[in-house]
């Protein structure tokens, strides 16, 4: 081969010079990376690995007092921004930060009430996180709260071993313990840099899990909206259905008018502002809108409709600390742990796909693992002040988004206002109807059933589209925590799909190039005289080896079919292109030499083309390289076929129906 490259010196055993086979073609040399030491591959592969995006670039070539500051400001993100801010944000800022503050009081008493809290402690979670968010979180738009998801997994995962009614305390406690494993857990992944844990949910399995979710969450609340005292725990379709009918005689005619005619309210507000942006603000004030006018109907009414049931009277003044009620002894320990992993795998997904979704509109980026410590550090220090999981809302993001938000000082003026509430307007909520809070959660929640988007699946990738079906029915029949669990195992399994039956194809020239693509995607392509042209689309590991080689066999053995059964030139080569091959291990290795074996016996000649770096050093490092000649490993496909071909007509027995003109007149499968 002519050589092309200055790094000759590591793959010298295997240089080919020959001058080009065709004009115009060069036969390039294929090359080692450059040598290096085992600790230098592993700390790049960690580095690849773990800091992706090179979080410490800025740090080069600075003086250490800017290294200091620079520090505060990757640890701290409000010192990044507070420099810079303007007083002519702060009136955006305030707008914002009072619209989403008439969203987060109704939705945080609501949320309380899903997760089977005290509504009270909804209030104290719209005070604290924000606060805390604003400090470390790098995110300018993000709503921090309560949110109606790990709300729901609190309280279904906790009331299947300890009763809210009957142990309001230790629920309580098991409630505040589970938010600081939460807080815990999530700034775990994001300090150790392990944020791809959670990619294991997919968006296909959200979709699903999101919406059965919705589902379960809109029919629970039917309790409230016709006035049902007595009713089930569960949370799965059929016996709340089952509840709903079988106590019929509970069921209220004043508490449904008011409950769906408010629920009617908001859901119109809610279209009207997904059809005019600008009118963002009549959805986000119909919750707080719809809690005033309730309240004032149940309080000049009280005489009259004592049917209805009213939240009573909520405490007033600050957050009391709680750190004297986490659990870490007991036999229930075990559930608080488990309660707030999943609900803290589930509020981190959220929060950093919503902030990340709002970032893109903006034109800047979250880091995602700075936000898993922000949103991490946040939920410890409210387990410590009587709050529950907590992340950032969709609703409130859009809400803080369309009304203008500049930067986390929002955030800040959200939690002033519900300070102020806490203050000095908690007796006004004393008359508000729980029905209402039914309305509030259900209108809240029904934009989570994305039937767009699955259908959107169901159209792109079948599997996909199952997936979504496994998680969406495991959530509405079995369970909510057993439904996340279906949505993990499916996406793990789709992982494992991909990885051990592997994408293959055969290749074939495009006339007039030197390119070389999927026949049965290309009419141009056509089949190459005695070649047999192979693509791998995967790694090769352990396990997918034996499948890979099960494969190729196949394809070898109907493309003896086909010639035959078309009369043409026997099959000599075959050619395995290793672009998309990204990694071998051992078993692939031994796949190879198996294969060439195989071959070999069969007169049949195994060439690979284009291994990529890591691939090519450990074929170099297995010794296997040398049992592939001169003549077994090329740059590229184009230039292998060129090459063997030369070769084959240098010699005296080159049979006459392999020349060019026969070449021409080959035509593809």
């Amino acid at each position: 081969m002519g050589v092309n490259s200055n790094r000759v010196e590591d793959f010298s055993s295997h240089r080919i010079n020959t001058e080009s086979v065709m004009p115009g073609m060069e036969i390039h040399t294929v090359c080692l990376s450059p040598k290096k030491t085992t600790l230098q591959k592993l700390k790049q592969r960690l580095s690849e690995i773990f800091f992706p995006d090179d979080p410490l670039y800025r740090f080069k070539n600075q003086t250490w007092r800017q290294k200091l500051i620079l520090g505060l400001q990757f640890v701290f993100p409000i010192f990044q921004w507070a420099p810079e801010y303007r007083l002519k944000l702060l009136r955006s800022d305030i707008i914002s930060g009072l619209t989403i503050a008439s969203l987060a009081i109704p939705q945080g008493i609501s949320y309380a009430k899903l997760a089977n809290l005290p509504p009270i402690v909804g209030l104290y979670s719209s005070f604290v996180p924000p606060l805390i968010y604003a400090i470390l979180g790098s995110s300018s738009h993000l709503g921090v709260g309560p949110v109606s998801i790990a709300s729901l997994i609190m309280g279904s995962m906790l009331s299947e071993t300890v009763s809210p009614r009957d142990e309001p305390i230790l629920y309580l406690k098991l409630a505040f313990t589970a938010t600081f494993f939460a807080g815990l857990f999530q700034a775990s992944l994001g300090l150790l840099r392990l944020g791809f844990v959670i990619d294991f949910l997919s968006k296909a399995t959200l979709v699903g899990f999101m919406s059965g979710a919705a589902v379960i969450v809109s029919l629970q609340q039917l309790k409230g909206l016709l006035g049902i005292s007595h009713f089930t725990s569960k949370m799965q379709f059929i016996p709340v259905m089952s509840s709903v009918f079988k106590h019929r005689d509970e069921w209220s005619w004043q508490t449904i008018v008011m409950g769906f005619s408010f629920l009617v309210f908001m859901l119109t507000t809610r279209h009207i502002s997904m059809k005019r942006a600008k009118l963002f603000w009549v959805s986000a004030a119909a919750p707080l809108t719809s809690v005033i006018l309730s309240t004032l109907l149940v309080f000049c009414l009280r005489s009259k409709t004592h049917k209805i049931s009213f939240i009573g009277h909520l405490p007033k003044g600050l957050n009391p600390p709680s750190a004297n009620m986490l659990y870490f002894s007991g036999p229930d320990l075990e559930l608080a742990i488990k309660t707030g992993i999943v609900t803290g795998i589930l509020s981190l997904t959220e929060g950093i796909s919503v902030g990340r979704t709002f970032a893109a509109l903006k034109n800047y980026q979250v880091d995602g693992n700075k936000e898993m410590m922000a949103i991490g550090l946040m939920n410890m220090a409210g387990s410590c002040s009587s709050c529950f999981v907590t992340t950032g809302s969709f609703s409130r993001s859009a809400v803080n988004y369309n009304a203008g938000a500049q930067t986390a000082v929002s955030n800040i003026v959200m939690a002033t206002a519900v300070l102020v509430t806490l203050l000095f307007l908690m007796p006004l909520f004393y008359y508000t109807p729980n029905v209402i809070l039914g309305a509030i959660i259900i209108s809240a929640v029904i934009g989570l059933i994305d039937y767009q988007a699955a259908y959107c699946l169901w159209k792109v990738d079948k599997l996909d589209f199952l997936a979504c079906l496994c998680s969406f029915f495991g959530v509405l029949f079995i369970s909510v925590p057993m439904g996340l669990g279906i949505a993990v195992g499916v996406s793990v399994f789709k992982i494992l799909l991909h990885v051990t039956r592997p994408n293959s194809l055969v290749m074939g020239n495009i006339k007039g190039t030197q390119i070389y693509h999927s026949l049965s995607r290309y009419k141009e392509a056509s089949r190459v005289p005695s070649f047999l042209i192979l693509a791998i689309e995967s790694p090769i590991y352990f396990a997918n080896s034996t499948y890979l080689q099960e494969r190729i066999l196949r394809w070898i053995r109907e493309e003896d079919e086909w010639i035959k059964a078309n009369d043409r030139s026997p099959l000599k080569c075959i050619i395995l292109d290793m672009t998309a091959v990204t990694a071998i291990d051992t078993s692939g290795i031994d796949l190879l030499c198996e294969l060439r074996k195989m071959l070999e016996k069969r007169s049949l000649k195994l060439v690979l083309a284009n291994p990529v770096g890591s691939v090519m050093e450990k074929l170099h490092q297995s010794k296997m390289l040398d049992s592939f000649g001169l003549n077994g490993i090329y740059l590229a496909v184009g230039e292998a076929v060129a090459d063997i071909s030369a070769m084959w007509k240098s010699q005296p027995d080159f049979p006459e129906d392999c020349n060019e003109t026969r070449q021409c007149k080959e035509t593809k499968r």
